[in-house]
């Protein structure tokens, strides 16, 4: 699709504007169908509480962000599917699972395979059809269960507990370095830091896999999906500043975020003078170990030596009580 921006006029923009005030981000006094100052302050806040780069534009990501937030659970059935459901149902179907205690992974607002197992847990728990459709009879079981889903989910418990854990071996853990590729001169410096954390990482005693080969150039969503089938403990992707914008960031949402993706974001933007954020980039996303986006532009050789070496100080040493506690 299309950028829609400051100046921008059209059916296209007012159906981004009555998005928007649907979702609480009002955009007059712009007129209807005119992108003004007010629809980009409106952007911008909807991309912050999204976790999306705050430029005010509507590309790709934040128009499929408008789109995902339009949902509330029960608006329509949910099954598994492929290309898979998403939505803001499916995320809130996530959480209320995993309070309950039935796992339904990351809450990403993407309808795979570990929602669909905690589905299935579920029925079979209420003694209800076990077909995997979320429909009104399973979305009324969850409403007589409410009070439950204030407890914190299993994916906050199961992140907290590794966090707990450390210090810990850092022998035998599977680190995924993914050396982004949104361009070729990109690709060559994102190798460069990638190969740099890889030594000094398999002297440690950790099995360091790479999310590409020096030759291609695989989309996000590809070397995201790969974490997932090597069974990642840890993700750290590496990009630069000019392609994304300078920090470590972690997941997070006005949703949902992972604890132990901001420890690693913080450790490792803290021994590279990196600002620390939440993003919710397709390598935050979808990938089910906690992960982190470092981009910057020194990435050198040395650059990822220091991320090895954070990592390394992380699981021989544990996290500082101040963060800990967060």
């Amino acid at each position: 699709m299309r950028q829609f921006h400051a100046g921008d006029r059209g059916e296209p923009v007012r159906d981004i504007q009555r998005r928007l005030t649907s979702l609480g981000q009002p955009t007059d006094p712009d007129a209807l169908g005119v992108y003004g100052a007010t629809t980009v302050a409106a952007v911008i806040d909807f991309q912050r509480s999204r976790g999306l780069p705050q430029d005010g534009i509507v590309g790709p990501d934040t128009w499929q962000a408008l789109v995902d937030a339009g949902y509330n659970l029960g608006d329509r059935m949910l099954y598994r599917r492929v290309p898979m459901m998403r939505g803001d149902d499916i995320s809130h179907l996530q959480q209320r699972l995993n309070s309950l205690g039935f796992e339904a992974g990351k809450v990403d607002g993407l309808f795979g395979h570990s929602t669909l197992s905690a589905v299935l847990d579920f029925q079979h728990n209420r003694g209800m059809a076990e077909d995997g459709i979320v429909g009104a009879a399973v979305v009324d079981e969850l409403a007589l269960m409410q009070r439950e889903t204030s407890k914190r989910g299993r994916e906050v418990v199961r992140e907290q507990a590794w966090i707990a854990s450390l210090p810990y071996p850092i022998a035998g853990a599977r680190i995924y370095l993914d050396p982004a590729c949104p361009d070729e001169p990109s690709a060559g410096l994102t190798w460069q830091a990638a190969m740099g954390a890889s030594a000094p990482l398999r002297e440690a005693g950790a099995m360091p896999l790479l999310s590409r080969s020096i030759d291609t150039l695989p989309a996000e969503r590809v070397r995201a999906r790969r974490a997932n089938r090597l069974d990642a403990d840890l993700v750290i992707s590496l990009t630069t500043a000019a392609a994304f914008e300078e920090g470590a960031f972690y997941f997070g949402t006005d949703l949902s975020s992972s604890p132990a993706g901001r420890v690693l974001a913080e450790t490792i933007g803290s021994g590279l003078g990196l600002p620390v954020a939440a993003r919710a980039t397709p390598m935050l996303r979808e990938t089910r170990a906690p992960a982190v986006v470092v981009a910057t532009d020194l990435l050198t050789s040395a650059t990822g030596k220091v991320i090895a070496a954070e990592v390394i100080e992380l699981f021989l040493h544990g996290v500082p009580q101040e963060n800990s506690a967060r």
